[in-house]
């Protein structure tokens, strides 16, 4: 090993020399294009890397899941209040997806300072279905009709005023 390091010291120290001489006149060889191949033994203990495959169920609870489980099967309403969806979607010309936590996407919004709008989200197939159904369903509710917007690019239907909890009662209800 010593005498690997004493050679690469000579070279590297003679090398500037043959680098910038004029016209090579000094002795020294030149070190451009050099490589140098140690001689010495090389090193008998090498760390060696074993794979334990019992020990990996401790790593293994540390990962968190890759996807959200699916709901338990139960009747009714959970103590949460969730409710599971039911085994067969409606026959609707639309659906309505559950979110990834499986619950009913429809939500509130405030803009504007006091702007109280109800957006229903992940709607698939004749968004304009759903419109006449939730109009209708709202004027028995309220007795009055009320103003929607419909996105068809992004699929969200807009009601005027928070109605989650009776839209969610009503998708549940259907069978979404």
């Amino acid at each position: 090993m010593s005498a690997c390091l004493s050679l690469r010291s000579a070279v590297l120290r003679s090398a500037p020399r043959g680098a910038f001489s004029l016209l090579g006149r000094t002795s020294a060889p030149p070190a451009a294009g050099l490589r140098l191949v140690c001689t010495a033994a090389p090193e008998a203990h090498k760390p060696v890397i074993i794979e334990s495959t019992e020990e990996y169920k401790f790593v293994e609870r540390l990962i968190p899941p890759t996807r959200i489980p699916a709901p338990p099967k139960h009747a009714g309403a959970a103590p949460s209040g969730w409710t599971p969806p039911a085994d067969s979607p409606p026959a609707l010309p639309y659906m309505i997806r559950r979110s990834r936590m499986h619950n009913i996407p429809v939500y509130t919004d405030l803009t504007k300072g006091s702007l109280k709008t109800t957006l229903v989200r992940k709607v698939e197939g004749d968004i304009w279905a759903l419109e006449k159904d939730v109009k209708q369903y709202l004027k028995e509710v309220t007795g009055k009709e009320l103003p929607t917007q419909v996105n068809e690019v992004t699929m969200i239907l807009k009601v005027k005023g928070h109605f989650e909890k009776e839209l969610k009662d009503w998708l549940i209800s259907k069978g979404f």
